[in-house]
């Protein structure tokens, strides 16, 4: 079908005029309670992976719900507003979400010598086999920002031979080039969102030191100033890179777009502050088949407010609902 390029139904409230206060207001003020249970999940390497479900109220007519598996962004959690706003409506819609954490993000370290990483494909399908371990027969997959590119690279990897019970995904607000996204970090009114990212990875590699190699733990990180920094001295080499430049090139899940075999929606605001221009693909977009991409001019990073209010569901949490419950074209 063709792709959805602009979309200029979604009008944000008034007040909240520009993408970076799109992208602080409702981290900051939405408060979204979701119940979840925990499970732990130990990976062939002897670490875990910790799984958040929060089931539908009431099981289907088959009883039988369809699934969602969840991935949340860079230094996020199952508790960010934007996971469980969308874990909220989609199970209010009758379907059951599973949101999982990136190895560190779930409240306790994890023990290898290495974190996640924005390419980090292989725990997601290790999360798929415990779903599919569960008996689900319908699993959509939804990601926002570092977690809809894991989404995008890990169906890309997989192409034609994608498990049969994956139907659908969405990914919200993605870095799809990771080399230019970087750049846009490194502009002064993204700044503030680079520092922050520093200051949670930073504080991890000093609390996991002991577990790290010499040649990691004797980087001084008060030399690290920006996330690309971080990437190029921590995260690319701890994760068999050889710096930056070949970590962002080889994980960026546009070069994974055209080997997608299930039909996709990608969502990302023209006013992003994390995006680049290259993040905005509009002559790939009209060429793939199976992957539709809706750039609205408003929506701020993982935002996209509700005129309704901000406890109401977002624009990209309705496109998810909207998209996951299509019949399939």
């Amino acid at each position: 079908g063709m792709p959805l390029l602009e979309s200029s139904t979604y009008r944000p409230p008034v007040y909240l005029w520009n993408g970076h206060l799109q992208t602080v207001i409702p981290s900051l003020f939405r408060k979204i309670g979701v119940r979840y249970v925990r499970q732990r999940v130990e990976t062939a390497d002897d670490d875990f992976l910790d799984l958040d479900w929060s089931k539908a109220p009431s099981p289907a007519d088959s009883g039988q719900n369809p699934l969602v598996i969840v991935s949340h962004g860079l230094e996020g959690d199952s508790t960010r507003q934007y996971i469980t706003g969308t874990v909220r409506l989609l199970n209010q819609h009758g379907f059951d979400c599973l949101a999982w954490h990136f190895r560190s993000c779930s409240g306790e370290l994890n023990r290898q010598a290495r974190f996640y990483h924005i390419g980090e494909t292989g725990d997601l399908h290790a999360v798929i086999q415990e779903a599919l371990k569960a008996g689900y027969q319908t699993i959509h997959l939804v990601g926002y920002s570092a977690g809809g590119n894991i989404t995008l690279k890990y169906l890309g990897e997989q192409g034609a031979t994608v498990h049969p019970a994956i139907k659908r995904a969405v990914g919200i607000s993605v870095p799809l080039d990771l080399l230019t996204t970087a750049d846009r970090l490194e502009q002064w009114d993204s700044m503030v969102y680079n520092r922050r990212f520093q200051k949670t990875l930073k504080e991890k590699v000093r609390q996991k030191s002991g577990t790290l190699p010499a040649a990691i733990r004797a980087i001084d990180l008060r030399r690290v100033r920006s996330l690309r920094q971080f990437d190029d001295l921590i995260t690319a080499p701890l994760h068999g890179f050889s710096g930056v430049t070949d970590y962002y090139t080889r994980n960026s899940s546009l070069a994974f777009l055209s080997k997608i075999t299930v039909p996709v929606l990608v969502v990302n605001a023209r006013n992003d502050p994390f995006l680049s221009s290259e993040c905005f693909p509009e002559a790939l977009a009209k060429e793939l088949t199976r992957v539709w991409m809706e750039f609205p001019r408003q929506g701020g990073h993982c935002g996209f407010p509700s005129a309704n209010g901000l406890q109401a569901p977002t624009y990209a949490e309705t496109r998810v609902l909207q998209f996951l419950t299509r019949s399939a074209g």
